[in-house]
């Protein structure tokens, strides 16, 4: 969830595109808006449906990422649309139908659903605009950080392990898990899991191509992957020298993760990346650094508890089995490492990004048909 602050006219331009096609479809012609402003009906109606959806003049509604930190340009992207935001072409009455769903003015209650998708899909356009370079970088870092919660885990198992059953052990010391994904979530690098359904969200909504996501995807798996292996072989190794754990305890978490039919494996990697796309939902909901870190430790942790498989914290897992285990061969390691990957990619862009793009698209219709309901009863009253 790395973002950077942009000018006012790039955030204005990322609002022009994330609207779905159903949103841009103009139901009625209109005129110019100086006659919009000459003709009283006209000007009515407008007002109608500006009172339905509680928002600002556009004169009042202004975008100031300069002046606000980075927490506030998050809810500025929705909260502050206006007319000036949205492209020319889409009629007024599905300009104010989006500035209804999306605004999010109310800061003592939750955000939005269509403000959370909105903001989701302009923080996600924003890392295709990255350079390659920043991408694997991000990506390298959060694959070291990741492995944190692996060097944490192993110390706290070698611990517990000398004065409570193996499994216990292994259970308690797995609620440790949280703490790289702590690290990486506010510390906003790239991670593959996280960023799974949040990347997908363009491409579902024909912003970006296909092969752009599938590119990016590379290089955020890449980098979180090598970054993966070198704690492993550097920290992991490290750990041992300072006989925090043995090669024994690295054995038993890779066979911990790797002692299941490949199926199994699969479908619980598919429910690690669902909840992983849930976990990007929920922090981008919360408004403040407390409730993200709350909401991590939570979804990771339960992750952790239940032995789901992250392709990338089960990468350093199993490469640190590979190098400094007993059990693990390279063929076990590469087929283990391709089906996680896959699972996870399935978790999170079938159960978070296609279901939630789906239920906001509806929305859309919904508030539509309203403002319509709302219009043609003020036409009655009228006349």
């Amino acid at each position: 969830m790395s973002q950077n602050n942009r000018p006012n006219q790039s955030r204005r331009q990322d609002a022009q595109d994330i609207l779905p096609d159903s949103a841009r479809v103009s139901t009625t012609s209109h005129s110019s808006q100086d006659d919009d402003a000459s003709d009283p009906h006209k000007k009515d109606n407008m007002a109608h449906s500006h009172t339905l959806q509680h928002s600002h003049s556009p004169e009042d509604d202004d975008i100031d990422i300069h002046t606000h930190s980075h927490a506030d340009d998050h809810i500025k992207a929705t909260e502050d649309l206006d007319n000036d935001d949205l492209p020319e072409e889409i009629s007024d009455e599905d300009k104010e139908t989006i500035k209804k769903v999306a605004g999010d003015d109310n800061l003592s209650q939750a955000k939005s659903y269509a403000s959370i998708l909105v903001e989701q899909v302009i923080h996600a356009k924003e890392t295709f605009e990255r350079s390659l370079g920043s991408l694997f970088t991000s990506a390298f870092t959060a694959g070291l950080e990741i492995g944190i919660s692996f060097f944490v885990i192993l110390s706290a198992f070698a611990l517990l392990n000398d004065v409570l059953p193996s499994r216990y052990a292994m259970v308690l010391s797995s609620l440790l898990y949280p703490i790289g994904f702590i690290i990486v979530v506010i510390g906003q690098s790239l991670l593959f899991t996280e960023q799974t359904s949040l990347l997908s969200l363009p491409v579902l909504n024909k912003i970006e191509p296909l092969h752009k996501l599938l590119r990016l995807w590379g290089i955020v798996i890449a980098g979180n992957i090598v970054g993966g292996c070198l704690f492993a072989a550097l920290i992991i190794g490290l750990g041992l020298h300072m006989h925090l754990f043995t090669d024994h305890a690295i054995d038993a978490y890779a066979e911990h993760i790797l002692g299941f039919e490949w199926w199994v494996i699969f479908g619980s990697a598919v429910l690690a990346g669902w909840m992983m796309g849930v976990a990007a939902w929920l922090v981008t909901s919360a408004r403040d650094t407390l409730s993200r870190i709350v909401l991590v430790s939570i979804i990771t942790g339960s992750i952790g508890f239940l032995g789901l498989h992250h392709s990338i914290v089960g990468n350093i897992e199993v490469f640190s089995a590979l190098l400094y285990g007993n059990t693990v061969s390279l063929w076990h390691y590469l087929i283990f490492l391709i089906i996680v990957l896959v699972g996870n990619t399935v978790g999170g862009v079938v159960f978070v990004a296609v279901l939630k793009n789906r239920t906001f698209l509806f929305e859309i219709e919904r508030v539509k048909e309203q403002v319509a309901e709302a219009r043609a009863e003020v036409d009655r009253r009228r006349f």
